[in-house]
């Protein structure tokens, strides 16, 4: 018998909440290509299931686009 770890693939919460952990974070148009979830879902996301997750969610325009980013505790 062998010992095989199978890994649970990433979900789309998961992809999302990495874009966000980015340095610069991700536009809407960038996590709704990387889920491919419409708009109001990814905004739902942010919204909803991040802040679930115990995130803190900061929002910036840079060069005339919005980007959102996982606020780091403590900074």
């Amino acid at each position: 018998m062998t010992n095989t770890t199978t890994k649970k693939p990433a979900s789309k919460l998961d992809t999302l909440e990495k874009l966000l952990k980015r340095k610069n974070g991700a536009s809407i148009a960038e996590m709704m290509k990387a889920t491919g979830w419409q708009q109001h879902s990814v905004r739902g996301a942010i919204a909803g299931a991040m802040k679930k997750r115990g995130h803190t969610i900061a929002s910036e325009k840079i060069d005339g686009t919005r980007r959102y980013r996982i606020e780091e505790v403590g900074k």
